[in-house]
């Protein structure tokens, strides 16, 4: 496994060879911020499941921070980050500087996340994707990558990386990857490791709510009473602040309105103690539809 800090040492990495006699040879990369977890490496061990080579990206931009205290206390862990890596198999790490990312200060040119940046996460977080759009445009075009790896517990994230490749026509797949979980449910984040017991036990009620909205939704329930099971389960732990449990289109992000029949994503996010957490459930809304017959 190489470590590089430079594009020019990027660039100078040869691929490896296909592993598919006649393909040509693929890249995938997973961009993260360290403080990896094993979230982060379910995102690797897909990769390297699905390319011949694996770049992961370890950067932490401070243009999707809100503020320099958030900012600063983001664990930075690159030792150890890269003791996770080698095993799995990566080719190259690319842990560049902020000067190195940022050259000359922060961008002139960046990137808009239009609508989707407007709504809930981005309503919350002001600035938030385009700092996300920014970086991830500029690491696809360092690392140049056919596949990009991203966790689907950032649903809202996936849904603007995708309108980003599409509407700036850039040659890179995205490859969502499911959210991975504690045994006690817990979405796994960075940002766990600020969580007391107490308040860890508190966060749990996310995932129950997020339960109690993909159950209702199982069972055929309108848009209205999948939302309110969700929101219900929430309300039994009064300490958790919350900031929006809401049904999304899962192709634009907007929020889902009465009469809705199809996919969605049921996301929430709520303050536990001061930690901010973020988790959601893919599912479907409207009547249950027939097994399909097997056939004879």
């Amino acid at each position: 496994m190489r470590i590089v800090h430079t594009a020019r040492e990027l660039r100078g990495l040869a691929s490896r060879p296909s592993r598919r006699s006649g393909d040509r040879a693929s890249r995938a990369v997973v961009m993260t911020m360290g403080a990896l977890h094993e979230g982060h490496l379910a995102l690797v061990r897909a990769a390297r499941e699905a390319a011949d080579e694996v770049v992961v990206t370890i950067f932490v931009n401070p243009l999707q921070f809100e503020d320099d205290e958030d900012l600063e206390r983001y664990p930075r862990t690159l030792e150890a980050d890269c003791a996770l890596l080698e095993p799995l198999g990566v080719d190259v790490v690319f842990a560049p500087s902020l000067d190195e990312v940022y050259p000359g200060g922060p961008p002139v040119v960046t990137v808009h996340a239009g609508a989707i940046g407007d709504v809930l996460e981005g309503a919350h977080r002001p600035g938030h994707f385009d700092g996300v759009l920014t970086v991830v445009t500029k690491l696809l075009n360092l690392t140049q990558p056919d596949l990009a790896f991203f966790g689907q517990k950032d649903a809202q994230q996936v849904i603007a990386v995708r309108a980003l490749v599409r509407d700036l026509s850039i040659a890179t797949r995205i490859v969502p990857v499911p959210t991975v979980r504690d045994a006690d449910g817990l979405a796994l984040s960075s940002r766990n490791v600020f969580l007391s017991p107490v308040e860890r036990t508190r966060a749990l009620v996310l995932h129950r709510a997020l339960q109690a909205a993909d159950g209702a939704a199982r069972a055929g329930r309108d848009l209205e009473t999948v939302l309110a099971a969700g929101r219900h389960t929430l309300s039994e732990v009064p300490q958790v602040e919350v900031d929006y449990l809401a049904a999304l289109d899962p192709v634009t992000a907007e929020e889902l309105t009465p009469g809705y029949v199809g996919e969605a994503v049921v996301a929430v996010a709520a303050q536990v103690g001061a930690t901010r957490l973020i988790d959601n459930v893919v599912t479907r809304i409207g009547p249950v539809l027939p097994e399909a017959p097997a056939e004879a």
